[in-house]
C-alpha cells in the first residue's frame, strides 16, 4: 500500500522533478561558462525578474486548469498600471503602496468580472472574449493615452521599487539585496495553493477543467466559480503592473504588450495541461524560474536572442509532449 502511494506520488510530481532538473542543469552549464551567474547580484536580479512573470502566470494557470485561455490579462495590467497612477497623483499622491495595490487589483477584478459576464452568462469562449477585451482596453490605451508615459510616480511606489532585504556584499564592494517584490509573488503562490487544495472553490476549479457537465452535476455553482477565477486574474494583473510601474521607475501603457504568450508558455512549462484539469502552483512556479533563466541568462554564455526564442520552443514542444504522453500512458492509449 505505501508502495502505491509512493508510486502514485512521483507520476503526479514526475513532471516537476524534470522542469527542477532542467533548472539545475542549465544553472551548472550557465556557471561553468561564465562564473558572474553565480553572483549574488545576478541570483537576486533573476529572482527579481519573475515576479512580473510570476503574478501573471498565477492568474494564466487557474484559467488554463479551468479549461480555458485568457489572453487579456497584460491589457488588464497596463491599464490598471497607467489608472491607478493617475488616479492616486491626482486624488490621494501620499497613499501608501498597499492601497495603491488594493485600487489597481480592485479596477483588475472589476476588468476580470467584464470577462466572467460573458465567458459564464453568455457562454461565450474564453479565448474569443479575452480576445476582444484585450484589443478593446488596448485600443482605449491608444485612442486617450496613446504612447505617453507617466515619468512621476507617486512616491511609496519608487519607495516599493527600493525595499530589499537579505542584504550580501559582493566581491566588489556593492552591496545587493533581493527585493521585496519577490515576496509578494511567492506569497501570493502560496495563497493560490492553499485557496485550490483546501477549499470547496479550488476544487471546483479543477472539476470545471476536467469535466464541466459533471461539475454542474455534482451541484458546484460554475458562474460564481468563473467570476472567482477571472476576478482574480484581474485583481493579480493589477498587481503586476503596478509592481511594473514601480520596478521602472514610470508608467509606459505598452511596455507588458506582448508578453502574454510568454506567461502561458511558463504555465504550460511547468505541466499545467492545455485542456484544463490538471496542473500545480508548483509546477507553474517553476515554469516561470525556467523561462526567466533562459530569457535572462542565456545571453551570457553568448547565445544570441533569436537563439533563445529556439531554445524556448523547443522545451515548450518537449514539456507539453511528455505531458501528453502522460495522459495517453494514464488512459492506457
Amino acid at each position: 500500500m505505501k508502495i502505491s502511494a509512493s508510486d502514485n506520488m512521483l507520476k503526479r510530481f514526475r513532471h516537476e522533478f524534470i522542469i527542477l532538473a532542467i533548472i539545475v542543469a542549465l544553472s551548472i552549464i550557465i556557471g561553468s561558462i561564465n562564473s558572474q551567474f553565480y553572483s549574488i547580484g545576478n541570483i537576486y536580479s533573476l529572482l527579481k525578474s519573475t515576479v512580473i512573470m510570476g503574478l501573471f502566470a498565477l492568474g494564466s494557470f487557474l484559467v488554463l486548469v479551468s479549461g480555458d485561455i485568457d489572453i487579456s490579462f497584460t491589457a488588464i495590467g497596463a491599464f490598471c498600471m497607467y489608472v491607478t497612477s493617475k488616479l492616486v497623483l491626482l486624488i490621494i499622491p501620499g497613499a501608501g503602496i498597499v492601497v495603491i495595490m488594493l485600487v489597481a487589483g480592485l479596477i483588475g477584478i472589476l476588468l476580470g468580472f467584464i470577462n466572467a459576464v460573458f465567458i459564464s452568462l453568455l457562454k461565450m469562449p474564453g479565448l474569443i472574449v479575452t480576445l476582444g477585451t484585450g484589443s478593446m482596453i488596448r485600443g482605449f490605451l491608444l485612442t486617450f493615452i496613446g504612447v505617453r508615459i507617466i515619468n512621476k510616480l507617486p512616491d511609496s511606489m519608487i519607495a516599493f521599487s527600493k525595499i530589499t532585504f537579505l542584504h550580501k556584499a559582493q566581491a566588489n564592494g556593492h552591496i545587493v539585496g533581493l527585493s521585496i517584490g519577490f515576496v509578494v509573488f511567492i506569497a501570493f503562490a502560496i495563497l493560490i495553493y492553499l485557496i485550490l487544495k483546501y477549499t470547496v472553490t479550488g476544487r471546483a476549479v479543477y472539476a470545471l477543467g476536467g469535466d464541466r457537465v459533471a461539475t454542474a452535476r455534482v451541484g458546484f455553482n460554475i458562474t460564481k466559480v468563473q467570476f472567482f477565477i477571472y476576478g482574480t486574474v484581474g485583481f493579480l494583473s493589477g498587481l503586476a503592473g503596478v509592481t511594473h510601474s514601480s520596478f521602472m521607475r514610470n508608467g509606459n501603457p505598452f511596455d507588458l504588450v506582448g508578453t502574454e504568450l510568454s506567461v502561458i508558455a511558463a504555465v504550460v512549462l511547468g505541466g499545467t495541461s492545455i485542456t484544463g484539469g490538471k496542473g500545480s502552483v508548483f509546477g507553474a512556479v517553476l515554469g516561470v524560474f525556467l523561462l526567466v533563466l533562459i530569457n535572462n541568462s542565456l545571453i551570457m554564455v553568448g547565445i544570441p536572442s533569436y537563439w533563445q526564442r529556439a531554445v524556448v520552443g523547443i522545451i515548450i514542444l518537449l514539456s507539453t509532449g511528455s505531458v501528453a504522453l502522460q495522459e495517453r500512458r494514464s488512459q492506457g492509449v
